[in-house]
């Protein structure tokens, strides 16, 4: 009892984003969680996928002091042609090299926060909520693999009045849906693609659970209004999702199966502005020369979920595109 107390009191932060406009009404503060239950190829938040601590190097950052050599316990780093080198297998993310670093070129990603500090922090931005019909949004990563957590940090949002909303892909268990819903005034959830077999290509995981948690989702809002409103994103990457088939059965799925509970389906475009993530964390990340999408062929992937069979006057599409309208190369992905 004492342990899940201690997990429920603290939680493992990536990041507070405050001002955004991209999840939820209203300027919102966001709290990404993290780590997640599904390992998307096009991810645009690498770091978010470990649940663990991560270090990562800013070049442009670096005065070349080499404090973070002398201070390490582990002997993970190196100075290189290239710069700073992480040895992934030897660092433990126990934060020294960054915490020494005099110009922050070393940044550890994922910090250890407490339930009543965090939400300290937050409603420092009270104010803009109110004003903006904003609030709080919980994201990641995946911010339901650490549910106890989201659970006790709603509990005290609303007993602040500040508006909830949780972000979830959906891959998460029943009993961490049941602990937060009651709790949330908007749900975000994520449904990339219809395919099973396409999903677990493209993720690591299939949809199965993730379709049968929307459908109780709808069961939970006609028996008992909870969550206040759902809204359903997509994201439109390259080669993968972007299909008119994708975007048709999807829309069926919602029109078929969730009785006009949606309020608003986001078309997500794909951008590139991840590259540096990735290589800040070592990775290879297979969209690195992949371009922005075309807005034509965003327009089109809209018309296709307007048509799908949901009330037409949910869908927006969001995100960096293309500005050359005669470029049709987007739509050579797939044909509408």
């Amino acid at each position: 009892m004492k342990e899940n107390k201690h997990k429920a009191e603290t939680a493992t932060i990536l990041e507070i984003q405050r001002m955004s406009t991209e999840d939820g009404p209203g300027l919102r503060t966001t709290v990404f969680f993290k780590g997640c239950s599904l390992k998307c190829n096009w991810c645009h938040n690498p770091e978010s996928i470990s649940a663990q601590p991560q270090l990562h190097w800013i070049g442009s950052r670096c005065i070349g002091c080499k404090t973070c050599l002398d201070v390490c316990p582990e002997n993970a780093l190196a100075f290189t042609p290239e710069g700073n080198s992480v040895d992934r297998r030897k660092c433990t993310g126990c934060g020294i090299c960054a915490a020494e670093c005099p110009s922050t070129a070393l940044e550890l990603l994922g910090q250890s926060w407490k339930l009543d500090d965090l939400h300290a922090e937050v409603i420092k931005d009270k104010t803009y909520f109110a004003k903006s019909g904003g609030g709080v949004t919980l994201g990641g990563g995946e911010p339901l693999l650490q549910s106890d957590f989201c659970r006790r940090l709603l509990v005290h949002l609303k007993e602040s009045a500040v508006h909830t909303a949780v972000d979830t892909c959906g891959q998460v268990s029943r009993k961490a849906l049941n602990r937060i819903l009651p709790y949330t005034e908007l749900l975000l959830f994520d449904l990339k693609e219809i395919s099973p077999r396409k999903h677990e290509l493209f993720t690591g995981s299939d949809n199965h659970i993730i379709l049968q948690n929307l459908i109780y989702i709808k069961d939970c809002m006609q028996s008992d209004g909870q969550p206040g409103a759902l809204w359903i994103r997509t994201p439109v990457i390259p080669g993968a999702t972007a299909s008119a088939e994708n975007i048709r059965g999807i829309g069926q799925f919602l029109a078929d199966n969730l009785d006009g509970l949606v309020t608003r389906w986001d078309l997500c475009a794909f951008n590139n502005l991840c590259r540096d993530k990735y290589l800040r964390l070592d990775l290879e990340w297979e969209y690195k020369d992949s371009g922005l999408l075309n807005k034509l062929f965003m327009e089109k992937m809209a018309a296709v979920a307007r048509n799908s069979g949901v009330n037409p006057d949910i869908v927006h599409w969001s995100g960096s595109t293309r500005l050359d309208a005669d470029d049709l190369s987007g739509a050579q992905i797939i044909a509408v």
